[in-house]
């Protein structure tokens, strides 16, 4: 019997011990890392991009032996950089957790090296993949643990920022907006930024539910199954449905007014504006898609907002509500008088209470 290696985290003991590391190395390659890595982790990688396409190439077209050797020639050449860039200054006393892919030979050799120097470091078993199996029974368990409560309300009734309002007075909440760097509707996706990858996603929905009291509620908004192009995983999207109701209600006005000033950067890029709305030509014809443009042009930005909400957005949630959320209740609703601070801190306030009651 081969004796255990002392320098293993064992993947049961992954979630007792993560935060007790004073660093969580992501050896990967950046391509590999950007995908999805351990929140926190920082990237030193033992092959870049290139080196690693080069061995895997080397690998299946010449042997395995060929390109194990070129492979320990990059990686102690790439250890031996991130040595002098990034660790000298650590005492003896730093622990850091090391993980690759699933094999374990890069972060083994990395592992060996600093154990070596004489820091107590630790190579995570399996690795990124047995971490992704984690994140996977993770969100599986939370869909059964948690309870939901449900803010539902029309397009630009202001229900995102009442959702961090309700978590600045100590709630808890679960925003997958935020998660999925999208607000959720053919106009949501946030400038100049990228979506997460579906796994990353799911990687940030588990690291913020795990910081999360079971026992306690947690507000979330009403969501379709995707947010932008992420799918929300279908145990914990079938829990969220299930959960109790409470409408956030606002007049015509404040949400265009409250629209208007969330998504001024359309105002800005009007091309831009122009191609999200090209999206519903399926459903609207060039006429009116033509109509909305020359509104666009014409700078009448609050009538084409509210005939957006009236024609789309409103005639949507309506049917898909009560089609997907079985507790909602037509008169179970706060009414948020306006699109000022004030307003959605009482409106926060006022859900906590229903909430509770």
């Amino acid at each position: 019997m081969q004796p255990s290696n002392p320098h293993i985290l064992k993947l049961e003991h992954f979630l007792s011990e993560l935060d007790r590391f004073d660093i969580v190395i992501d050896v990967r390659s950046p391509a590999e890392f950007a995908l999805d890595h351990i929140p926190g982790s920082v990237n030193y990688p033992v092959l870049s991009n290139e080196e690693r396409i080069e061995i895997g190439t080397l690998y299946k077209q010449v042997s395995p032996f060929a390109a194990k050797k070129l492979g320990a020639a990059f990686v102690s050449r790439n250890i031996s950089q991130h040595l002098e860039t990034h660790l000298l200054e650590f005492p003896r006393e730093w622990r850091p957790l090391i993980y690759c892919w699933r094999g374990g030979e890069r972060s083994g050799a990395f592992t060996h090296i600093l154990n070596r120097i004489g820091w107590k470091a630790l190579q995570l078993e399996g690795g990124y993949q047995g971490f992704r199996r984690t994140v996977i029974d993770g969100l599986e368990q939370a869909a059964n643990a948690f309870t939901f409560q449900v803010i539902c309300g029309m397009t630009g009734s202001g229900k995102t920022k009442v959702l961090q309002e309700i978590g600045a007075l100590g709630a808890q909440i679960l925003d997958l907006e935020g998660l999925a760097v999208h607000r959720g509707s053919v106009l949501g996706n946030e400038p100049n930024i990228e979506q997460p990858s579906q796994k990353a996603f799911e990687t940030a929905l588990w690291n913020a539910l795990r910081k999360l009291d079971p026992s306690k509620p947690v507000f979330v908004e009403s969501e379709s199954k995707k947010v932008g192009g992420l799918h929300i995983p279908d145990a914990l999207m079938e829990k969220i449905r299930n959960g109790a109701c409470i409408e956030l209600r606002s007049s015509t006005q404040t949400r265009v007014s409250w629209l208007i000033s969330e998504y001024h950067h359309f105002l800005i890029d009007t091309d831009n504006f122009k191609n999200k709305l090209a999206l519903l030509t399926a459903h609207y014809g060039k006429v009116r898609i033509a109509k909305w443009n020359e509104a666009i042009d014409a700078g009448n930005f609050p009538e084409l907002v509210e005939e957006l909400l009236v024609k789309h957005y409103d005639p949507s949630y309506q049917s898909s509500i009560v089609r997907n959320f079985p507790q909602y209740k037509i008169d179970n609703f706060v009414q948020l008088e306006n699109d000022s601070d004030e307003a959605f801190l009482q409106a926060a306030k006022a859900l906590i209470l229903k909430a509770n009651a």
